[in-house]
């Protein structure tokens, strides 16, 4: 919709006042135009209009990493993972060759909920999965999913769904609570309505739906029990314990950086003092200590090498902002925040 509006304020280039009211004019006329079109024709989904239409809001992607080589999670966690990918890898013996589809007539889809703390992998492990199973995912937010247009948003979850089923690809939600929080219960306004529409249609789909779909939120209390209750794996994702914080110091640390001390020495120390650290968290260590290191280099002038003193300071620091900024009570998520925008229309 918004490239169609682009491409009609694009038509002609006007050189006064006058011809800007009249381009416009003539816009307003055939966007109408177009969607009173859409409405008459809105009964089925065509998939090939979608792919035309929806390009640039949702895309078909072929991941590029997977859960072996590229994810770093707590023992607990991936035991909880591999058993959803046992699901597909056993799914033959498990519905025909021992008959449970007789009484699982929808087992043949695979809904995951991926909850946890920001920064524990949740992203990263949705696109490592489909790439351990070698499908395309496709990544959606509200951003992707949500229209100012009146049941438009209905019509992009059904779209996506067929897009997925088409080309085989993972759905990947992400801040799904947005998506799959409680269905408001007092309606009394024309975006309500549209909020609950939505809702039902995504429950609908998930319903038929067989193929997989994951879901990511750091908020999964705000789930709607409706929801909850179809998906199969709810999987935490815990911060790192001290044996993947010493797999994510190791990932981190590449063999090109220079380190003062014995490196086993370096990732052994930072893992200790890393304690309750996000993957997220230690990157972010990473990102602050190289520089630092190279500026006390230069002032120093001496070789340039990371020590361990140095990434002890960025950690104490880290500390410090993860007490004094913010605060996890009484505050608007982010994803509360881009819902609020999205319903009414404004631009981040």
């Amino acid at each position: 919709m918004i490239n169609f509006f682009r491409n009609i304020a694009n038509e002609k280039k006007v050189s006064n006042s006058e011809d800007n009211i009249l381009s416009l004019e003539k816009a307003r006329e055939r966007l109408q135009k177009f969607q009173t079109e859409r409405e008459e024709n809105s009964t089925t989904v065509d998939f090939s209009e979608v792919k035309e239409n929806h390009n640039s809001t949702f895309q078909i992607i072929q991941p590029v990493v997977t859960l072996d080589n590229d994810v770093i999670l707590s023992a607990s966690t991936r035991i909880q993972l591999d058993e959803g990918v046992a699901k597909l890898k056993f799914h033959k013996t498990i519905y025909e060759d021992w008959n449970f589809g007789s009484v699982d007539k929808q087992g043949r889809s695979v809904i995951l909920n991926f909850y946890g703390a920001p920064g524990t992998g949740k992203t990263l492990t949705a696109e490592a999965f489909a790439g351990s199973l070698g499908f395309p995912i496709i990544k959606l937010g509200i951003a992707e999913l949500e229209s100012k247009f009146m049941g438009e948003t209905s019509k992009n979850i059904q779209a996506v769904f067929k897009a997925a089923t088409e080309a085989n690809a993972v759905l990947f939600f992400d801040e799904a609570d947005t998506l799959l929080g409680k269905r408001l219960s007092s309606v009394t306004q024309g975006i309500d309505n549209e909020v609950n529409a939505m809702r039902s249609t995504l429950l609908i789909e998930l319903e038929r739906f067989c193929g997989v779909a994951i879901f990511a939120t750091n908020f999964a209390k705000n789930y709607d029990e409706a929801f909850r209750s179809r998906i199969s794996h709810h999987i935490h994702f815990d911060l790192p314990d001290l044996d993947a914080r010493k797999q994510l110091w190791g990932k981190m640390l590449v063999s090109a950086i220079p380190l003062l001390e014995p490196r086993e020495d370096f990732i052994n120390c930072a893992s200790e003092l890393s304690d309750g650290f996000s993957g997220r968290e230690i990157r972010t260590c990473m990102r602050l200590v190289l520089p630092k290191s190279l500026l006390e280099a230069e002032q120093n002038k001496e070789e340039p090498k990371v020590k361990l003193e140095q990434l002890q300071e960025v950690i104490e620091r880290i500390k410090k902002a993860k007490s004094e900024v913010a605060s996890k009570e009484n505050r608007l998520s982010s994803s509360e925040v881009n819902t609020a925008k999205a319903l009414l229309g404004v631009k981040n």
